[in-house]
This record gives structure tokens, C-alpha cells and sequence, in this order.
């Protein structure tokens, strides 16, 4: 068994969320054979087609999402791929940041997720 599947069991014995970063549709795969919740598909690192051409031969109830990369502007293209959550680091949030801009940052992606929702069927 991979190293990560052991992880992705030992976690989820212990009661946790499991979310593994995965690349390839083998990784992801092999995630969900292990039990994990949900699979993470960089921003930072898979275009928005790739992830629409591993989505295709996933599981329709495997869930994706991405915790790097995401901005206001590049969720639409994400969740045209096939994921269906975000999560937020740097873009939001930054050591040494005023308030007003983790603020201002948050009120952005509010505005963003809510016009995805809008135009949803």
C-alpha cells in the first residue's frame, strides 16, 4: 500500500477529515480507495481542463476542491471543471496584513462564490 493511503486510513480512524493533494487520476484513485473525504487538485498547479478530464473518469460523488491558487477570479473556471469547494490561504490572509484587507479580500470571494451561486441551475 503507498505511504499516503496509510495516512489517508490512519486518519480517518482517528475520527479526521482526510483532504490529500493529488496530481494524477491514479493518486486520486488510490485516495479514494483509502477512505478520504475529498481530493485536492492545486490551483497552483492543474489547469482548470485537466481537472475536467480526471473529473470524467472519477467517481460522480468524489468530491474536489482546491485549497492553492484560488482567486475571485479563477473560481468560475474551477467549478466549471468539476470541484466543489475552495479553500482560501494566502490569497485571503497573509502574515502582517491589515484587517481591512483580509476584509476587503473576504468581501471579494463572498462576491465571487455568490455570482457562481447565482448563475447555477
Amino acid at each position: 500500500m503507498p505511504e499516503f493511503q496509510a495516512v489517508i486510513r490512519a486518519s480517518k480512524a482517528a475520527g479526521m477529515l482526510c483532504v490529500p493533494g493529488v496530481v494524477t487520476p491514479t493518486e486520486a484513485f488510490a485516495a479514494l480507495d483509502a477512505g478520504t473525504d475529498a481530493l485536492d487538485f492545486s490551483a497552483e498547479m492543474i489547469a482548470p481542463s485537466i481537472v475536467k478530464a480526471v473529473r470524467a473518469v472519477l467517481p460522480a460523488a468524489a468530491r474536489l476542491l482546491s485549497v492553492g491558487g484560488i482567486t475571485p477570479d479563477h473560481m468560475a473556471p474551477y467549478i466549471r471543471s468539476g470541484l466543489s469547494d475552495f479553500g482560501l490561504g494566502s490569497a485571503l490572509y497573509a502574515p502582517q496584513m491589515p484587517a481591512y484587507e483580509v476584509g476587503a479580500r473576504a468581501r471579494q470571494f463572498v462576491a465571487a462564490w455568490r455570482a457562481l451561486a447565482a448563475r447555477a441551475p
